[in-house]
């Protein structure tokens, strides 16, 4: 594998998922106490190709950065990404895939994004409500994709950059 080629993929996605946080009409639907960040259901990809780890970070980053809740939300928001992203790559079963992004951003964003918009909320609330969200961005929206790719050896190869087929 080229290194150019590798961090081609990674600013290709990272910049996917930014678009698809940023642009209207889906910006409405990113931030806030209840939201479905269409932009996370690129959060499968890991499952595909590791070149997904650090562009859905970057993605996550830029999007933060932008249009989201000010430093924390920069910082643990995309970290929270990263991480959820490596699990991603480490599930053994398919539908396994979109869940270390539900669970962690449920935990995480939901943790601190009540506190953020000022709204007192039991903590379970707000890991209910971004939990509910991501689980939409991720198994409504994600997991289709998800297999969409893998029934299609080409672009699984395409996002790989690699001649192999997807597992």
């Amino acid at each position: 594998m080229k290194p150019a080629a590798y961090w081609g993929r990674v600013a290709a996605i990272g910049a996917v998922y930014a678009a698809l946080t940023l642009l209207p009409p889906l910006r409405a639907l990113s931030y806030g106490m209840i939201q479905v960040r269409v932009a996370e259901a690129l959060t499968v990809l890991p499952y595909i190709t590791p070149a997904a780890v650090p562009g859905l970070f970057v993605g996550c980053l830029v999007a933060n950065v932008v249009g989201g809740l000010g430093p924390l939300d920069m910082t643990l928001g995309s970290l929270t990404t990263l991480v959820a992203a490596w699990l991603t790559s480490r599930a053994g079963a398919v539908w396994l895939a979109p869940l270390p992004p539900v669970v962690l951003n449920a935990l995480v964003v939901g943790s601190y994004v009540p506190l953020l918009l000022g709204l007192r909320v039991p903590l379970p609330v707000g890991w209910a409500w971004v939990g509910l969200g991501e689980a939409v961005a991720c198994y409504a929206l994600g997991f289709p994709l998800l297999l969409y790719l893998l029934r299609r050896p080409r672009l699984c190869s395409l996002l790989r950059g690699e001649s192999d087929q997807c597992a």
